[in-house]
Order: structure tokens, then C-alpha cells, then sequence
């Protein structure tokens, strides 16, 4: 396990250090609050941090505790204990309500710090496991609709060149009733592998619909990547009891907008969408401002 360690005291660090080497942990130590912050900043492979209680005046130990709460969020686990040489229950419920996991003497012992960080490694563990269960689509392995979005709001952000891409598998109710769901599932997991080859971040966000999201991209490039994909998913079969199943998928594209947020990003992208399915399937459109309005008009009046 990668270690934080913060003492103001060379000889403590020193120790401590040691300590943590002997039992295969590999340590970075910092002298005050400030640079222990900036290098678990740094570095998110830090999985556990070990600050004294008295560091300086411009931070303390409790305070690094909740800065190193904040700093991680819900996304990233870091175990957090705190080192004091005064050791009662007052002092050990502030250390607890100001963000730290655990409490140990300083200096600490040996089998004792090590069983901590073994109970450290295992929820640790059991968190990352969490956070995946939350984020991941179970079938597929991309992104689930709350994790697309929370990225692509970073994205946005960015205020750099943005591309979307929805599509959706055609006629997959078809293939539900006629193959089984269980081949339904193999072109859903199938689709997906093809999709996440062609965008660091692709979502399944429900059902057989998808979406791609490509920093730094044009539209211009955002269609050729979705005809490239629309040809591979073409060119994919798969092995049923009733023979070779051949799949297609529409697509829509769209760029952001200065200001604009993901989900009018994404609506842009829905309508486009639409329009691939009404004009025959298997197919690329493009959104733009021009074209939107006409084709929200037009769904309008089919769901009236």
C-alpha cells in the first residue's frame, strides 16, 4: 500500500517510515499539511494517510483529516489515521468527527500499525468495489448513465472542442422476441466493446442506447467516427441456435455549444437520432442548429 505520512519531526518520520517499509508498504512523508495536500493531489495511488496531530500553525492534523476528506470526495477511498502521543476519548471522538478513520499512539508499534493498515487495505477494498458496482454497467463494463454524466459535466467544463454520439441498436425488440434475451444481452455486451474502442468515455444508458462522448473532437470528426463504428457494428455477427445474427445501429451527432449543458448536448444529439431511425436505420445524421428546430417540430407532432 502507497503511504502519506506527515510529521513535523525528522526523527519521527525517519521511525515511522521504517516501520511502514519493514511491512511492504511503500511511504511518501511530508512535513506539513500543505504539501501532504499537494502531493496527495499529486498521486492517486496514496490509499492511506498517517498524520501526526500536531503539525503547524498554519494546519493542523485534524484539519489535513478533513481537507483530505474533501480532497478525495466520495470517489476515491483514503483510509485516514491520526498519530497523537495524548491518547482519550475526547480527543479521539474530534479525531473521528474531523474526517479520521482511526487513532493511534505515537509513536506507534509495530504489529499494531500494521494490523491497522491491513483493516485499511480491505476497506479500502471493499469501497473501490462500491464505487465500480456504482458507476459501471454491469453487462457491458462502460460507464453507467449516472457516471456519463457526471464526466461529461467535467467535460463541458473543459470548454474544449465536444462531440456526442447516441445510437441505439435497431430493431431490438425483434431480436429480443426472436433469438431470446440472452442473445439480446450478447449484442448489447457486443455493441458495447466495439463502442468503447472508439471514446475514452462511452456509457450504456439504458436499454440497447448508448452514447460516446469525444474531447477535443469536431462534428466532422465526430461523424466519421460514429460511420466507422456504424461499419464495424455492420460487420458483426454473432453465433445463435437460429444461425448468424447480423446487427445495425442509428446514430446521432452534435456539438457543444459555448454554454451549453450536457443534456441539451445530448437532446441535440436524441433528435438526430430519431431522424437516422425515421430515415431507414443503419445510419449517421448530424444535428445542427438549422436542422434541430425542424426535427423537434416534427417529434412534437407524432407524440401529439
Amino acid at each position: 500500500m502507497r503511504v502519506m505520512l506527515v510529521d513535523p519531526s525528522r526523527t519521527m518520520r525517519l521511525f515511522v517510515t521504517r516501520l511502514l517499509e519493514a511491512g511492504g508498504h511503500e511511504v511518501k512523508s511530508c512535513v506539513t499539511g500543505a504539501e501532504a495536500l499537494d502531493a496527495l493531489r499529486a498521486d492517486p495511488d496514496i490509499a492511506a494517510l498517517i498524520t501526526s496531530a500536531v503539525l503547524d500553525c498554519a494546519m493542523s492534523g485534524l484539519e489535513l483529516c478533513w481537507e483530505t476528506r474533501v480532497l478525495a470526495g466520495r470517489g476515491r477511498p483514503i483510509y485516514v489515521i491520526l498519530m497523537s502521543s495524548s491518547i482519550d476519548k475526547s480527543k479521539l471522538g474530534e479525531a473521528l468527527d474531523s474526517g479520521a478513520d482511526d487513532f493511534i499512539s505515537k509513536p506507534p508499534v509495530a504489529d499494531e500499525l500494521y494490523a491497522r493498515l491491513r483493516a485499511a487495505e480491505r476497506l479500502g477494498a471493499m469501497q473501490r468495489e462500491l464505487i465500480r458496482l456504482a458507476l459501471i454497467d454491469p453487462l457491458t463494463g462502460l460507464s453507467n448513465r449516472r457516471a456519463f454524466f457526471e464526466r461529461a459535466e467535467e467535460a463541458c467544463a473543459r470548454r474544449q472542442a465536444l462531440t456526442a454520439i447516441m445510437l441505439d441498436i435497431d430493431h431490438f425488440k425483434r431480436i429480443n422476441d426472436l433469438y431470446g434475451h440472452d442473445v439480446g444481452d450478447q449484442a448489447i455486451a457486443g455493441v458495447a466493446h466495439l463502442a468503447g474502442a472508439h471514446a475514452a468515455l462511452s456509457a450504456r444508458l439504458g436499454g440497447e442506447e448508448f452514447a460516446l462522448l469525444l474531447e477535443g473532437c469536431a462534428l466532422a470528426e465526430g461523424i466519421a467516427i460514429a460511420e466507422r463504428l456504424r461499419g464495424d457494428i455492420a460487420a458483426l455477427r454473432l453465433d445463435t441456435a437460429r444461425g448468424p445474427l447480423e446487427l445495425t445501429c442509428s446514430f446521432g451527432v452534435s456539438q457543444h455549444k459555448p454554454t451549453e449543458r450536457v443534456d441539451d448536448l445530448l437532446k441535440r444529439a436524441d433528435v438526430a437520432l430519431y431522424a437516422a431511425k425515421s430515415g431507414g436505420r443503419n445510419r449517421v445524421v448530424a444535428a445542427d442548429a438549422t436542422e434541430l428546430e425542424a426535427r423537434t417540430r416534427l417529434v412534437h407532432a407524432l407524440v401529439s
